[in-house]
């Protein structure tokens, strides 16, 4: 049943459902869910530095990405403003994430699509639960995932996102150090990339943030 929205949600109504909204992250499909206080988000100028050197190939090419993501003053505005969030983990078998044949073959999407529907999912179910400033943040270009073949129509005067509800920006595409809040909570990151064979790491990672309240 969709609630009301309160002038202030109790502190006890609003524990209980971030413990639901973690274990709904897992029934979804993520490894691993935690609660998390806003003050361990980390936003770093070099996380976005590292979009342009070398540029990124979706770099100007999506909404959700540099240059057209908001500026990082923003987004340290904008987490300033909430108390919680859900910090979701996917871990990835190494051969869909690592070497050139998870690039070529486009492995490395189905992760990410993981990680948008699951981020999508508790951010709609906070929202009709009377959360309705709940914002969620993904990991990789939305690109990649909904409009590989098609260019972004968001970029496109007087034309709307083709997936608004689904389509996210992610943590890096907007300064966070997704990867040093990961080592901070306990999980294991790996840095992988096309020059990494799939034998070389355990496993990859991918994360996404629920901001809730």
């Amino acid at each position: 049943m969709v609630r009301k929205i309160l002038a202030e949600i109790p502190q006890e109504m609003l524990q209980i459902d971030l413990e639901k909204y973690r274990q709904r992250a897992l029934e979804l499909g993520a490894t691993d869910a935690k609660i998390i206080s806003t003050d361990i988000i980390l936003i770093d100028e070099r996380v976005r530095a590292k979009c342009i050197f070398p540029k990124c190939r979706q770099y100007g090419v999506n909404a959700n990405c540099p240059p057209y993501a908001p500026d990082l003053d923003l987004i340290r505005k904008i987490v300033s403003n909430f108390q919680y969030g859900i910090f979701i983990m996917v871990r990835v078998p190494p051969k869909q994430i690592a070497g050139s044949e998870a690039r070529k073959k486009l492995l490395f999407a189905r992760s990410a699509t993981k990680m948008f529907e699951i981020v999508s999912k508790i951010e709609a179910e906070a929202f009709f639960d009377g959360y309705h400033l709940a914002l969620g943040f993904a990991s990789g270009p939305c690109k990649n995932v909904f409009c590989p073949d098609a260019g972004c129509s968001a970029l496109v005067p007087g034309q709307p996102c083709r997936f608004p509800l689904r389509a996210k920006a992610s943590m890096e595409g907007v300064g966070m150090n997704a990867f040093s809040m990961a080592a901070r909570v306990g999980w294991d990151v790996y840095p992988v990339g096309e020059s990494i064979s799939p034998s070389d790491v355990p496993h990859g990672t991918r994360l996404g943030l629920v901001l809730i309240h």
